[in-house]
């Protein structure tokens, strides 16, 4: 009687060693290969620009430098326009600390006393000494930073040089990107060939969509936030704004993040009820709009990164990887994503499930 042939077991048990392979290579090179994965995952968002260019009749090498050379000024100039005003912000409040104490000891706690009914009172002297102390170790530690930093030559040497390398890293990444796609493809065995089409799509599809979409998210929500905060006066608002839209992939925590870093500006500029009212709408309007309109309308459910996968994934890779966890964090998640959809269909597909 003839038999089917059982179908070799060697080529599944290569496979699974190369990937744990690369996914040791990953966790024991992650501070050489942070550079790489930066620039392959910026290079990965930026492609679709280049393939636009090179549609309209631009050479390939052009438009990938086009392109790479306006996104780093894009995020340069994003660094020097955030980084002095928060600089500034942080500067200011070391001198108006006893401002915040005086706001809180006869605008806070006597509010607070009327809705709860209790008597509560703070040591004005007693806080002020200790946020001085707090801020004096805080200062006088910023001052031994860099000479530590020196110190550990070898640190900074490494991160300047893949500060340096990033532009050419993105350039070739940008460059060889069709090439590459095109190379792996060609390495999949035929018989396999419709199910990594397959597979590949759907991972480009969610991890495109997602990335790309949420770029677009981080960009708006911090142009609203920005803007918002300098239209009702607040000093280095836009810094703050951009922060808060920058904090944005991660679910709430740029919300949170960039409220409370305004509430305290509001504190230190306003010293008023109205001023925070002004502030807290800003966040109020900017909540609503991401949360209702925004991002249904760019990124929309049908990716399936919940919040909960988001949070999830980007902790649990940066405690396994680190830093380079956290780059790969998103990508990776949306990646299990995919491949744990496919084993669902092929579990509910399969005799064993369906057989009785």
């Amino acid at each position: 009687m003839y038999q089917k042939r059982a179908r070799p077991i060697r080529p599944w048990i290569i496979m699974c060693v190369v990937l744990v392979s690369f996914v040791w290579l990953l966790y024991a090179l992650g501070n050489i290969l942070t550079p790489f994965i930066v620039a392959a995952v910026m290079a990965y968002i930026l492609n679709p620009l280049v393939e636009k260019l090179r549609n309209h009749g631009m050479k390939r090498g052009l438009a990938s430098m086009l392109v790479m050379v306006s996104a780093l000024v894009l995020l340069l100039a994003l660094v020097l326009v955030i980084v002095p005003m928060l600089i500034g912000q942080f500067n200011n409040m070391l001198e108006r600390l006893p401002q915040i104490v005086h706001f809180i000891q006869y605008k806070i706690l006597p509010w607070l006393n009327n809705m709860v009914g209790d008597r509560m009172t703070i040591n004005t002297h007693t806080v002020l000494v200790w946020l001085q102390s707090q801020t004096g170790e805080l200062s006088k530690t910023l001052k031994q930073f860099a000479p530590t930093l020196m110190r550990q030559s070898s640190n900074v040497v490494m991160g300047l040089s893949n500060l340096l390398l990033l532009p050419f890293l993105l350039y070739y990444f940008l460059l060889d990107w069709q090439r590459w796609s095109h190379g792996i493809r060609a390495l999949i065995p035929r018989r396999f060939i419709d199910t990594y089409i397959r597979v590949a799509g759907n991972m480009d599809k969610v991890l495109g969509e997602f990335l790309r979409g949420q770029l677009m998210v981080m960009l708006i929500m911090g142009l609203i936030y920005g803007l918002g905060l300098m239209l009702v006066g607040l000093d280095s608002g836009f810094a703050i704004g951009m922060i808060a839209g920058i904090l944005v992939f991660v679910p709430y925590l740029g919300a949170f993040t960039g409220l409370l870093l305004a509430t305290v500006a509001a504190l230190l500029q306003f010293g008023s009820w109205y001023g925070l009212l002004l502030v807290w709408g800003v966040f109020a309007v900017g909540q609503f709009l991401e949360s209702f309109i925004i991002t249904p309308k760019i990124v929309g459910d049908r990716i399936g990164l919940s919040p909960f996968w988001v949070i999830f994934s980007l902790m649990a890779f940066g405690q396994l990887m680190g830093f380079v966890g956290m780059l790969v964090g998103l990508p990776l998640a949306a990646v299990t994503l995919v491949l744990l959809r496919e084993g669902a269909d092929a579990y509910f597909n399969s005799r064993f499930y369906k057989h009785k």
